[in-house]
């Protein structure tokens, strides 16, 4: 037994029950300890499994050295913070599903695995099954030729306990989370395996739903998806309503049929599926095995510790996101937000412990006249966050690496992402820390009046009474210069922004606004937020754009120490390694405005200069924009946490002058 995986439950209920009865039965696995918030009751579970040690909170099972692995079978909420408390301290996580109540606590989860370097898998025991494993196996082999309709249904009637966890809005209850996830879960496994691919995620879904006057959550529930390649998905869910609990495949050539796929035998046994090809028989197919469900489950982790994660069909780090994803839409469309999802209550870390600013990485900061703040060398982009959980998870991990800046706009989200972020900060108590970057008076409304309008809802929407840099989103020639000087001014002389600055202007527009100013004895632009990166624009990501990168610009703000703050300062993901290639067009935008033979040139040059350094080409792409002899502040827009600390090795990256100009060689 001494080579067995030793696991620690945390949490003793009735699903940690079947957990501990299943490793009892497997190959490779044993339960060493339990842990409750309630003392005795860990020790009763103790005991009725004979498992050696038992304890009265989860801090003490994590702190465990012989807990090899932990799995987390607490209320919905809970999973986030004890998955991630689990991969902090080292131990393999089995987490059970749903991993998360929304996207954010997935995304969060995966993250602390992957920095931790642990194992994690998402509790879907089906998945691990061999009856999973010959479905797949069908569909791979084309039994009913082209799927396109998938019919799936997970749902009982519970009766009606608003204080149980099924109908606790506080606990995250409702069908769609607690079982609708298996529906979600398989039919995106069908449609992926049908592609040719582990998974698929649908490219739209609408949905229906009871929700309850008193409860506040989905009793019942039904979605319609539709996938790529045309297929077609009927879910429906409920814990108020009986329902058939079976998986119906079409094809064009026939028909599949499990009759009970979501907890298949138990305690082993046999399962069917029903094969029925257009003119034949209906085929019986008949899986048996001798293993118990929750063993196989155990089992499978204990396969794939080296490798982290599962192989499909067990749920990956990215079917798993993609399925949270896919729940998210599927509440989006029925209007159910939780209570603890509301942006005002988003006063929680992902972790339940407090934000710890600048632990983890080294970010470098500098400064710019008149803001009064250390600035982070890098800036977080707010223009894609929809809610603030999302936010929260993005913002806390690079305020972790030590990020302070945060660049936004009028526009950005038809304002949401300026609520997101001023809900974050509010929420987090940290306003005077951070530094807010905010743009306005985008074409076609860049009048000074109309910029005095929008950045008096954009102070609404930040939730505060100042910005520590404004900048004009864009440039309207037929307004005098002087106008918009004289309107920043003002604002400026009255507190609601420190310092102001432009967004794709010319230099010599610049010029001619600083002359304006110093002639009037008022103050100048500060800093520009101009395109800058290693590759060159091709064509303008929007219209209006302007790069300071050509060897005029830079010269000018060599010359001025004019402080550069750039968009897509890693042009937009041109230089992630497998993501360009001349033969590679699967992203249009892409290949429309940074697509040229100097940037593929530029690309190898980066791959050889990061071979060298021992970093990764976006590494270099990125330090080239650190590099430059004036001040330089790049924005980043990481979508993720991974997709952050990626980015910020740059900041250890030093390139000398020679390097830089060798990078940027058109040739």
């Amino acid at each position: 037994m001494a080579d067995r995986l030793s696991w620690g439950l945390l949490a003793a209920g009735n699903i940690a029950r079947k957990f501990a009865e299943g490793v009892a039965h497997s190959k490779t696995g044993t339960v060493l300890a339990v842990a409750s918030r309630d003392k005795d009751k860990a020790a009763g579970f103790a005991g009725d499994f004979d498992i050696p040690r038992s304890y009265g909170s989860y801090e003490e099972l994590l702190a465990d050295d012989d807990v090899d692995a932990v799995y987390v079978s607490t209320p919905h909420p809970m999973h986030a913070e004890w998955a991630i408390k689990a991969a902090e301290a080292g131990k393999h996580v089995l987490c059970e599903k749903p991993i998360g109540i929304n996207y954010a606590e997935a995304m969060a989860i995966v993250d602390a695995a992957e920095r931790n370097d642990v194992f994690l898998m998402e509790a879907f025991m089906y998945r691990c099954h061999p009856q999973t494993r010959k479905l797949v196996e069908l569909i791979r082999d084309g039994a009913v030729g082209e799927v396109r309709v998938i019919q799936a249904s997970f749902s009982f009637h519970a009766g009606y306990n608003l204080q149980g966890r099924l109908l606790n809005q506080a606990l995250g209850g409702g069908g769609i989370l607690d079982v609708g996830c298996y529906p979600v879960s398989l039919s995106r496994l069908v449609a992926g395996v049908a592609q040719g691919k582990p998974f698929a995620d649908p490219v739209s879904l609408t949905g229906a739903a009871k929700i309850g006057s008193e409860s506040r959550v989905d009793e019942y529930a039904v979605a319609s998806a539709l996938f790529p390649g045309n297929i077609v998905a009927s879910l429906s869910t409920g814990v108020q309503v009986t329902q058939a609990n079976d998986v119906r495949i079409f094809g064009s050539e026939g028909n599949i049929v499990i009759p009970w796929p979501w907890i298949p035998s138990r305690e082993g046994g046999s399962n069917r599926i029903l094969l029925t090809r257009n003119g034949k028989e209906t085929e019986e197919i008949v899986i048996e095995t001798s293993e118990y469900l929750y063993g196989i489950e155990a089992d499978t982790v204990a396969a794939n510790l080296e490798k982290r994660q599962a192989e499909p069909p067990a749920m990956t780090w990215e079917d798993t996101l993609g399925n949270m994803r896919t729940l998210d839409m599927w509440r989006d469309a029925i209007g159910l937000v939780y209570d603890r999802e509301q942006p005002q209550n988003v006063t929680y870390t992902m972790s339940g412990g407090p934000l710890r600013p600048g632990s983890r990485g080294a970010m470098k900061y500098g400064k710019i006249p008149g803001v009064g703040k250390k600035i982070s060398r890098v800036l977080m982009g707010v223009d894609h966050p929809r809610t603030v959980p999302y936010a929260a998870a993005l913002f806390d991990d690079f305020i972790e690496c030590g990020g302070n800046a945060f660049d936004t706009a009028y526009i950005y989200g038809g304002g949401t992402a300026e609520k997101v972020l001023g809900h974050y900060v509010r929420n987090r108590g940290i306003r005077d820390d951070v530094v807010i970057l905010d743009k306005g008076a985008h074409t076609p409304a860049c009048f000074p009046d109309k910029l005095s309008a929008q950045f008096a809802e954009s102070l609404e929407r930040l939730q505060t009474d100042y910005v520590d840099i404004y900048m004009m989103h864009r440039d309207n020639p037929d307004v005098p210069v002087g106008e918009f000087m004289d309107v920043m001014n003002e604002h400026a002389a009255a507190g609601r922004m420190k310092i102001f600055g432009v967004s794709n202007w010319s230099k010599e527009r610049i010029d001619e606004a600083n002359a304006y100013a110093d002639g009037k004895g008022l103050a100048r632009i500060a800093a520009v937020s101009n395109n800058f990166s290693l590759a060159r624009m091709v064509d303008p990501v929007w219209k209006g754009c302007i790069a300071s990168s050509s060897p005029d610009y830079v010269k000018w703000h060599t010359d001025t120490r004019m402080p550069l703050m750039p968009w897509s300062s890693q042009a937009r993901g041109f230089f992630v390694e497998g993501r360009s290639h001349p033969d590679r067009k699967d992203d249009p935008e892409l290949v429309r405005c940074w697509y040229a033979e100097d940037n593929f040139k530029r690309l190898e040059r980066a791959r050889e200069l990061a071979e060298k350094k021992g970093c990764l080409p976006i590494n270099i792409a990125l330090a080239y924009v650190l590099c430059q002899p004036f001040p330089t502040f790049p924005l980043i827009g990481p979508r993720k946490p991974s997709e952050t600390r990626s980015s910020l090795p740059a900041l250890g990256v030093e390139l000398t002058p020679k390097e830089v100009a060798w990078l940027n060689l058109a040739d």
